[in-house]
């Protein structure tokens, strides 16, 4: 898998995530860390690659001794070394004082005692021994009372550093006794970027509208943007084409459905619903096809209401795409897409009970025309 393969060794080879990595970074430089810190955002947008590269960077040998030595500077980029046999026991997942732990399996109050009773003993090898819980939302009650004391006044020699996709389930109490990093979720511009390296990287020929596309299909995570670039690789080898990604990820390209939006403004409803059974029988997932939709119409009201508001979605879109937004926008009023918007919105609940997949999408052609 790509995202294994190509998962961070360093804090430079994260992306969309620079906030926080500079806190971090200039908490290392000045040997000030946390005993504590919780991770929380969006799955697939780095938690965990923060975390073990913290984990090295507190161990690295090469980094301590640059710490130490006094002579670093505000603004100085330091990494892990990833040459030490500490680092080298980190890229390879088997240093031994980094203890992972899903929460999601092990969320019971044994589990924190046993965890409890271990951060007494000292580290095997590394200067600290860095415990990492993730999903750590899914603790019990009763967990999370028991992880309390521990967890602010843990021995010198421990780090937590707690991860959760849902942070709002985590207790304030916990949460008061950690630093508290959010993660974004990842601009489709940054993802694009990364293939492109990912494909120059293993020899892989594919057009960047394909790339933007995989982007996309991510919804703001790079772990499921290189997962569904792994699993277009072994569909197709080393030559990716923009069909390929709308028939292996059930995805449709922008210009489709712009088009689809043109017949919507030239009231041609026959038209309209042809793009729709076309969309269909290519392979398109229609709750895919449905997001495309909606998200046209957002950026179209967008472009009507506050033209140079498009300028902060320029890491969204290309900028032809934003072209082409900016020209449709003249052919709707603000009300029309309001409708469009609510009309297809209402479209989505009923597409995973609709016997006919493509019958919610064509209910809302014909009601949104109907009402021009």
């Amino acid at each position: 898998m790509l995202y294994r393969k190509y998962r961070p060794k360093k804090f430079s080879e994260l992306i969309g995530q620079e906030h926080l990595i500079k806190t971090l970074q200039g908490a290392l430089m000045v040997n000030q860390v946390a005993h504590a810190y919780l991770f929380a955002g969006p799955r697939g947008t780095g938690k965990t690659s923060v975390a073990r590269i913290l984990a090295k960077a507190v161990n690295c040998v090469d980094y301590q001794l640059e710490v130490e030595s006094g002579r670093l500077k505000v603004g100085d980029s330091l990494e892990p070394c990833n040459k030490c046999h500490i680092c080298s026991d980190f890229n390879h997942g088997s240093a031994i004082d980094l203890i992972e732990i899903d929460a999601a399996s092990n969320r019971g109050i044994d589990e924190i005692r046993n965890l409890k009773e271990s951060v007494n003993f000292a580290p095997n090898i590394c200067k600290y021994k860095v415990y990492l819980i993730d999903e750590v939302h899914m603790l019990t009650k009763e967990a999370f009372n028991a992880l309390l004391k521990t967890l602010e006044e843990p021995p010198a020699h421990v780090i937590f550093i707690l991860a959760t996709t849902d942070s709002e389930k985590v207790p304030d109490t916990i949460k008061s006794r950690t630093q508290f990093f959010r993660f974004k979720h990842i601009l489709n511009s940054l993802m694009v970027q990364r293939l492109i390296t990912i494909a120059k990287s293993e020899n892989i020929k594919v057009p960047e509208e394909a790339l933007n596309l995989i982007a996309q299909s991510g919804n703001g995570s790079m772990r499921d943007a290189e997962s569904n670039f792994s699993k277009l690789v072994s569909f197709t080898g080393q030559n990716v084409s923009l069909s390929d990604v709308q028939e292996v990820l059930g995805l449709v390209p922008f210009n489709f459905v712009a088009e689809f939006i043109a017949c919507l403004s030239a009231k041609k409803k026959n038209e309209a619903i042809k793009y729709i059974n076309h969309a269909y029988e290519s392979g398109v997932e229609m709750d895919q096809f449905l997001k495309s939709i909606t998200d046209f119409f957002r950026m179209l009201l967008i472009a009507k209401m506050s033209p140079a508001s498009l300028v902060a979605y320029k890491n969204e879109l290309p900028g032809e795409h934003m072209q082409l937004i900016a020209n449709y926008a003249v052919n709707f009023d603000p009300m029309s897409i309001t409708k469009a918007l609510r009309i297809f919105l209402n479209a989505g609940q009923y597409l995973r009970t609709s016997p006919i997949p493509q019958l919610p999408l064509e209910l809302a052609v014909v009601e949104f025309l109907d009402s021009q």
